[in-house]
């Protein structure tokens, strides 16, 4: 079997001793990397296609969105929590959280935090959430926010 597998490989590809072990070194480390990335800083953060998928498969989240008013009405996503709580700095600001607390406790879903650019006001969110007893494993972070998010289609507007 092993010559049969060495006339499969390509020219000398497994051959060379520690090939293999090299090879095994590199993806480790690539995977390492990504969950890396993940939890960025000590923020989970969920990447535009991964949410773009919860949206499109109905998972059950709750979506935190801290926006500003006039930003929630142009673009949001369908069954956001409207908060209004950007930049999250103030005790008014953070106070304007407590209203979606009751909900996301009630729950066990997964809490996502849009923003404006997935930065400050989304930390603060998270640690705000965290420190008001929400598991930090459930609550994530839209990276870059929603001025990154390149799924305009999957947003709604709203008139006040």
């Amino acid at each position: 079997m092993n010559e049969e597998f060495q006339a499969k490989s390509g020219p000398g590809s497994w051959k060379k001793p520690g090939m293999y072990l090299h090879r095994i070194m590199l993806l480790l480390m690539l995977l390492l990397g990504n969950i890396h990335t993940a939890m960025a800083g000590g923020y989970n953060y969920v990447e535009p296609d991964q949410f773009r998928q919860w949206l499109a498969t109905g998972k059950d989240i709750a979506i935190v969105d801290i926006q500003v008013p006039v930003e929630f009405q142009k673009h949001h996503f369908k069954g956001a929590l409207e908060t209004n709580a950007y930049p999250v700095k103030t005790a008014d600001e953070k106070q304007k959280l407590d209203k979606v607390l009751a909900k996301l406790s009630a729950a066990q879903n997964d809490v996502v935090v849009v923003c404006p650019r997935g930065g400050g006001g989304a930390k603060s969110t998270y640690d705000y959430l965290k420190d008001k007893g929400i598991d930090e494993k459930r609550i994530f972070i839209l990276k870059d926010g929603m001025q990154g998010w390149p799924y305009k289609e999957l947003t709604v507007s709203s008139s006040k």
